[in-house]
């Protein structure tokens, strides 16, 4: 039997705990609807009540939002990189400084490498409760939160104070900033000159991938989505693959690093030395480095998986605006 500390660690989508408290937009109305969920690694979350699953982390962190229709998360940026593939529902991305540089809207296993340094928010507009997968760069998810100044000053109204310690204080449960910590400070107009506000047409063709072109691209070998040498290119500290059932792996092999495995669609039958399970939609699985395993669908129909492998790259920013034509 593999020993437990060398076993795969699953968290299952049915039991993710959620925050409802996790950011300073939690009573903005419009945003104070949405889950956030802290998967592998500590992410950005900035509330203590904030449940952690797994805190080791494999090079970058794994997180989730679930929002119910027409819940939005408010623009933001992360000083590396960030990436969301939907795993429910149909969502409408957006960004820059007032949100109307240029947006794209998500159906159900696409995948959005968003631009790091671009502030950006997200909304479901789909009919139902919706879900998307977050992967973070680095250990330390670049330290947090970047907030765009009428972000900060709306939750200030509505009761929710950032600290310049990252932390949030609730005046409706009485809290107020301790001695010594002042609020977070506004960007100033010079500091909101240095985000980029790259047009639609700048954004999608190097960092939207579809599903079915994935699906596509994967009839015979697992495709890489981002990395070097990818559909998108780019090098933010991690590359992500995509399986479907056609290029499902047929012997066990094991990787020199960890890996995330996250399944979109369809069931996923692990097996490793000693064990094995199913993987479902929405389970994150951590497979150590060197454990030898094997993932294929283990039913018929339509079935594809995200695979996640850190690199040896910087986490820092990568995206730079397309040249121009001519």
């Amino acid at each position: 039997m593999t020993p437990p500390e060398t076993a795969p660690r699953i968290v299952r989508y049915g039991e993710l705990r959620p925050c409802k408290t996790a950011f300073i937009d939690a009573h903005t109305p419009g945003s104070d609807q949405k889950e956030n969920f802290t998967i592998i690694g500590g992410g950005v979350s900035e509330s203590p009540e904030q449940h952690v699953h797994i805190r080791e982390t494999p090079g970058f962190n794994i997180g989730a939002a679930g929002q119910p229709p027409k819940c939005r998360n408010s623009l933001h940026s992360h000083r590396t990189a960030e990436v969301f593939f939907v795993l429910s529902g149909r969502w409408r991305f957006f960004w820059g400084r007032w949100g109307s540089a240029g947006e794209v809207v998500l159906e159900e296993g696409d995948i959005f490498n968003i631009p790091t340094g671009i502030f950006r928010g997200f909304e479901n507009i789909g009919l139902d409760y919706g879900m998307i997968m977050a992967v973070l760069g680095g250990d330390d998810a670049g330290g947090g939160v970047i907030w765009a100044p009428q972000v900060i000053e709306e939750a200030r109204a509505h009761g929710l104070m950032l600290g310049a310690n990252g932390r949030l204080y609730d005046s409706k449960k009485g809290e107020s900033l301790p001695p010594g910590v002042d609020p977070m400070p506004l960007l100033t107009e010079a500091e909101l000159a240095g985000f980029p506000e790259p047009s639609t047409a700048e954004v999608i063709p190097d960092h939207v991938a579809r599903y079915w072109d994935l699906v596509a691209l994967a009839d015979r070998a697992p495709a890489l989505v981002i990395g070097e040498h990818g559909l998108l290119r780019d090098r933010p500290g991690f590359e992500v693959f995509f399986h479907s059932r056609a290029s499902a792996p047929a012997t066990a092999r094991a990787g020199d690093r960890p890996e995330v495995l996250m399944p979109v669609r369809g069931h996923w039958r692990l097996t490793w030395p000693g064990g094995e399970t199913v993987l479902n939609p929405g389970d994150t699985c951590l497979v150590p480095a060197g454990l030898r395993h094997a993932a294929a669908p283990s039913m018929t129909g339509e079935a594809a998986l995200y695979r996640i492998v850190g690199t040896d790259d910087p986490a820092g920013p990568t995206w730079r605006p397309r040249p121009a034509a001519g």
